[in-house]
């Protein structure tokens, strides 16, 4: 079986997968039979030996594979010659944005997979600019933030907003204070004078992109 999630609406689609992973992986042996790649880092012979592994204890194994617009080309080719026939115990899920309606790839991946629309209907808020910061998608986040001040967002309010989602959703301490570093230093900045508030928030989203994946 195989999904692909098309757009930029990435809290919806991470509701999407939220639920696809309630309904085909048991609770108890979830992590066993659940991997996530991103297409930036994934080359493909480790595409090819997640699809070899076999479920444990499940019906079914999950892989998704994240930003899959910009996986490598020999990695899309066999993409597109595994969809033609998908394993049965494979549920494989293909999260990539809609840039660009004449996309080869993804044109035809529609038409062997089950496709879910997510267009941004969304008002841009701290939570979609966090999103896109765990997705280091600094150019998408940037565009969020330009938004928010746009529509007269506060600098503060924005800083309190990131600090929140942060310490409610990031269990690891050293990543937490990574973090907070960065936004307390923004923050003194901005109060200063130093910088300007809207190049100093930009200046912290850049950084922020390009930490790494976070620790949850």
């Amino acid at each position: 079986m195989v999904y692909l999630l098309l757009g930029q609406d990435s809290p919806s689609k991470d509701a999407q997968i939220k639920k696809l992973k309630e309904q085909f992986l048991p609770k108890a042996i979830r992590d066993f039979n659940l991997d996530i790649l991103y297409a930036r880092e994934t080359n493909i012979k480790e595409l090819q030996e997640k699809l070899l592994f076999i479920p444990v204890h499940s019906a079914c194994r999950m892989l998704i594979v994240k930003e899959a617009h910009l996986l490598r080309e020999e990695a899309k080719k066999f993409i597109l010659n595994y969809v033609r026939r998908p394993k049965k115990e494979i549920l494989l899920i293909l999260d990539a944005e809609s840039l660009d309606k004449k996309d080869a790839f993804l044109s035809a991946l529609s038409r062997y997979a089950r496709l879910i629309n997510f267009e941004n209907r969304q008002k841009p808020n701290v939570y979609l600019l966090n999103k896109y910061i765990e997705l280091r998608r600094a150019d998408y986040a940037l565009r969020i933030l330009a938004e928010l001040l746009r529509n007269g967002e506060r600098p503060e309010k924005i800083l309190g907003g990131l600090r929140y989602l942060w310490e409610k959703d990031i269990h690891s301490a050293a990543e937490l204070k990574r973090r907070m570093q960065l936004l307390l230093g923004c923050d003194i900045y901005i109060k200063t004078g130093k910088l300007n508030a809207v190049f100093a928030l930009e200046k912290l989203i850049v950084r922020l992109c390009g930490l790494g994946k976070t620790a949850h």
